[in-house]
């Protein structure tokens, strides 16, 4: 109301300031000025709500002057629009403009924010399966070791003071294992069991994609047939993930499988052709977080994956490192 009230008396004084311009005294000259400024200011810096309306208003005198006085009423009409309507609403214009750009870099910072927020929500949940992972091979192993430990414990050519050994190293593993099993179980992620066979390998996962349709070969040579089992699962990831996407966005294509390890390096490519011109790729995908997922996981091992059109097809290329701990190099 009062910002209102404020451009009313703006453009009044522009009105009244233009009646009678036969003589004009300097004053009244640098008044028009003043008004323009004023007016520029106010609409730069004080939204009016009917500001139309309000300026209707004052002009009402102006047109009343049309009827007494025709020169006198245009010239206080004009004098009206050109020092105060048109400097207002540059101002307008202005202060909307500058609006629209804090709109825009408040709409920037929220998708930055926004993608922040995904990017951190990925890293966090395919640390999870990494430890749900770590937990079913570590696991596995610990349990082998109070399996190995308890029989040695039995065995009847040991004797006592061995035997106590073996039953505290099976008592250490079995401890162990309930730890490993408590912490990582908290890490592990909520959204429900998992779907997956839980040790299942690289071959029989083809092999259910080519069950289900998939026209999928698998080439394997014989230095990657034995994988650690966390690159293991990793593989098992890159495949599963991008025999997925194939399936989505590439139905009836040809996919090829290729694991190969060079030097201390075990490279999972899956290259897929593009679809049959008849078929038509799925347009509905899991949020784009899929190969987000698999970059984590890969950059956790140390890798690097790389995935992006190829020739006419789409191809995923994962780079594992041969852990240096396992006894064996290339």
């Amino acid at each position: 109301m009062r910002n209102g009230a404020i451009l009313a008396v703006v453009a009044g004084i522009s009105l009244v300031n233009g009646l009678y311009l036969d003589h004009i005294p300097t004053w009244r000259q640098l008044l028009f000025a003043v008004i323009a400024v004023v007016a520029y200011l106010h609409g730069r810096h004080l939204p009016v709500r009917r500001d139309w309306l309000v300026l209707g208003v004052v002009a009402i005198p102006g047109v009343v002057e049309l009827g007494v006085s025709l020169w006198d009423g245009v010239g206080a009409l004009m004098a009206m629009a050109l020092f105060a309507v048109l400097p207002w609403l540059a101002g307008r214009f202005r202060r909307q403009q500058a609006e629209l750009v804090e709109a825009g870099r408040q709409r920037v910072g929220q998708l930055e924010r926004e993608q922040q927020y995904t990017a951190e929500r990925v890293k966090l949940h395919e640390r999870a399966r990494i430890a749900a992972d770590m937990h079913d091979s570590l696991g596995h192993e610990l349990a082998l070791i109070a399996l190995r430990a308890g029989a040695l414990e039995l065995a009847a050519d040991m004797n006592e003071t061995n035997r106590e050994a073996a039953a505290q190293l099976r008592a250490s593993a079995v401890t162990a294992t309930d730890r490993l099993r408590r912490t990582i179980g908290v890490l592990r992620d909520s959204g429900g069991a998992p779907t997956d066979p839980p040790d299942e390998s690289i071959e029989t996962l083809v092999e259910r994609a080519g069950r289900a349709g998939m026209a999928v070969t698998l080439r394997r040579d014989e230095r990657s047939a034995v994988l650690p089992p966390l690159l293991d699962r990793a593989a098992h990831r890159v495949t599963q993930e991008s025999l997925t996407n194939a399936a989505r966005y590439a139905p009836g294509a040809d996919v090829r499988v290729t694991i190969e390890r060079r030097a201390d390096t075990v490279t999972v490519t899956v290259a897929n052709a593009p679809p049959p011109a008849k078929q038509a790729p799925s347009t509905t995908g899991s949020g784009g977080t899929g190969l987000a997922s698999l970059r984590e996981r890969v950059r956790l091992l140390g890798g690097t994956l790389e995935a992006g059109p190829h020739k006419t097809g789409f191809t995923v290329t994962a780079r594992l490192p041969w852990p240096k701990d396992t006894g064996e190099s290339g």
